[in-house]
C-alpha cells in the first residue's frame, strides 16, 4: 500500500474508509458534472462501465477547488460496492472542457447584476474559487491583499467562461458597496 493511500485511508472527509484489501489502479475520465456546494461529482471513464465518484477532498488534495464539465482527469481509483471512486488526482487536462456558450437572456423580468465602473489599469489575479451554481467567486492579487468579488454576469458579459481555481485572469477592478469587484476582464490572446 502506498503512503498516499495510507494517508487517504485515515482521512475523515472521505465517505467510506479505505480497506487494506482494496487495490487502486489508474483511470482517465471526463467530468460529467461537479458541484462544489454538494462537494462531489462524477467522471465518465474512457475504458470502464459506470461513473467514477469524485469527492471534493480528493480535488483539494491535488490543489483544486473545482473542475469544469468535460475536463479530462487522470486519477487513481478503487472499485467499491457502489462503484468506482477517485482517491488521488494524477493530472487534469482543461483543454477538453466544454466551452461556455452564452445564450441570449430575455431582458424583461430579469434582475441583472449591475456593471461596476472600472478604475485603474489591468492587474493579474488568480481565481481563489468560483462556483457556477452560486454564480460568483473570488480572485486574489496575492497574500495579504483584499479578495476581489467576481460575478457570473460579469463573466457572461465579458465572454470569459468557464473559470476555475488556480486560473490567472487580467482584470480591471471597481469599487462596489461590498468592496473590490471585477469590472472588466482582459481577453487572452488567441
Amino acid at each position: 500500500m502506498t503512503a498516499k493511500v495510507e494517508q487517504l485511508r485515515s482521512n475523515p472527509e472521505l465517505t467510506t474508509p479505505f480497506d487494506d484489501k482494496e487495490e487502486s489502479f489508474e483511470l482517465k475520465g471526463r467530468v460529467k458534472w461537479f458541484n462544489t456546494v454538494k462537494g462531489f461529482g462524477f467522471l465518465t471513464p474512457d475504458s470502464e462501465p459506470g461513473d467514477i465518484f469524485l469527492h471534493l477532498s480528493c480535488l483539494r488534495e491535488a490543489g483544486h477547488e473545482y473542475v469544469a464539465e468535460g475536463v479530462t482527469v487522470s486519477c487513481e481509483v478503487v472499485r467499491r460496492s457502489k462503484g468506482l471512486q477517485a482517491i488521488k488526482i494524477l493530472d487534469i487536462d482543461t483543454s477538453t472542457a466544454v466551452p461556455f456558450q452564452p445564450r441570449p437572456v430575455e431582458t424583461s423580468n430579469v434582475t441583472r447584476h449591475p456593471a461596476i465602473q472600472p478604475q485603474g489599469d489591468f492587474v493579474t489575479t488568480e481565481v481563489k474559487w468560483f462556483d457556477p451554481v452560486k454564480g460568483y467567486g473570488f480572485l486574489t492579487r496575492g497574500e495579504g491583499t483584499q479578495d476581489i468579488f467576481i460575478h457570473m454576469e460579469t463573466l457572461r458579459r465579458e465572454g470569459v467562461m468557464p473559470i476555475q481555481a488556480g486560473q490567472f485572469l487580467r482584470v480591471r477592478i471597481g469599487d462596489s458597496d461590498k468592496g473590490p469587484q471585477v469590472a472588466e476582464i482582459e481577453k487572452p490572446d488567441m
